[in-house]
């Protein structure tokens, strides 16, 4: 008889740890559709209760079984991720540790696809970037990426005093970054927020105009336009959803959906690796570092 490996047969499990009451239903069909066995969901988890549920990851297995066991951390505010995923690392000790993602609000694998198709275009190194809807989950994460990439960035929010926090923040980590906290709440500040930027991203809540089309069009050196918002009304003005790469008034524009497509492929790879080893910690570089493998493999 023909016996497969252990290891052949062993199910893939992954802990969905969610800060929010009910643990994101899209989160679980995006691990379905990865090929996960057995998806363990957690709602309203505080960094307090961590400790137990990753104690049930790593003593249930043998150390050289535990690639087969991962955590996802998620929920819609990510801030309270962070915390989620500092107090995982905290559990694991020696080699009783599991690879672990955090996407919370999906802020990681969207921010990660905005900003790579911004790269398609424009030498970031080199460029000015506005963010609009800056201090929200997923305008974090592209101020974050955008920095670690040397790009020069108009932090932009309604609030002065936010988009300085976000700032801050990042200022941090990347020490060396140029970063510019900017209002966006009316027009005529909005136009000075975009003076000078080759790329736009817009990264608002579902629902929200940020960029009007007459105040895009007279932003002279915009080359890019990308807007995550895909719920009308969308994020930016005769933007499409499903635009990817359409040169719209001589812009080069992104939708939400067209940025999804790579954003989507970078989750479901996500979710794979971590099942590859035991000690694997995704976070938004990481996670970057991933979409800009998958758009190097299909080049």
């Amino acid at each position: 008889m023909n016996h497969r490996k252990a290891s052949e047969t062993r199910s893939r499990v992954l802990l969905q740890l969610d800060s929010d009451p009910h643990p994101s239903v899209f989160d679980a069909v995006v691990a379905v559709d990865s090929k996960v066995d057995h998806l363990l969901r957690h709602g309203s988890v505080s960094p307090d209760q961590v400790q137990e549920m990753v104690h049930g990851t790593i003593f249930t297995r043998g150390p050289k079984e535990l690639k087969d066991t991962a955590i996802f951390v998620g929920g819609t505010d990510v801030v309270q991720g962070e915390a989620l995923l500092q107090a995982v690392q905290e559990t694991f000790f020696g080699p009783m540790r599991v690879s672990v993602m955090m996407d919370s609000n999906g802020s990681n694998t969207t921010a990660a696809a905005a900003v790579l198709a911004a790269g398609k275009h424009v030498n970031l190194r080199q460029a000015r970037v506005s963010v609009l809807a800056a201090t929200g989950p997923v305008g974090r994460r592209v101020v974050r990426l955008l920095a670690s990439q040397g790009a020069e960035i108009q932090v932009g929010s309604r609030s002065l005093r936010r988009a300085e926090e976000v700032c801050e923040t990042v200022q941090s980590t990347f020490s060396e970054c140029v970063l510019h906290p900017v209002q966006t709440g009316t027009n005529d500040l909005l136009l000075q927020a975009l003076d000078g930027s080759a790329v736009v991203i817009a990264a608002g809540s579902p629902g929200t105009l940020l960029l009007p089309q007459s105040v895009r069009v007279q932003a002279k050196h915009l080359q890019v336009a990308v807007d995550l918002n895909a719920v009308p009304p969308l994020g930016m003005e005769e933007v499409d959803v499903m635009d990817q790469g359409v040169d719209r008034d001589g812009i080069v524009c992104y939708g939400a959906i067209g940025v999804g497509a790579l954003k989507m492929k970078i989750h479901k790879t996500a979710i794979q690796r971590l099942f590859e080893r035991n000690d694997l910690v995704l976070d938004a570089e990481e996670i970057y570092a991933l979409g800009a493998e998958i758009l190097s493999s299909n080049a």
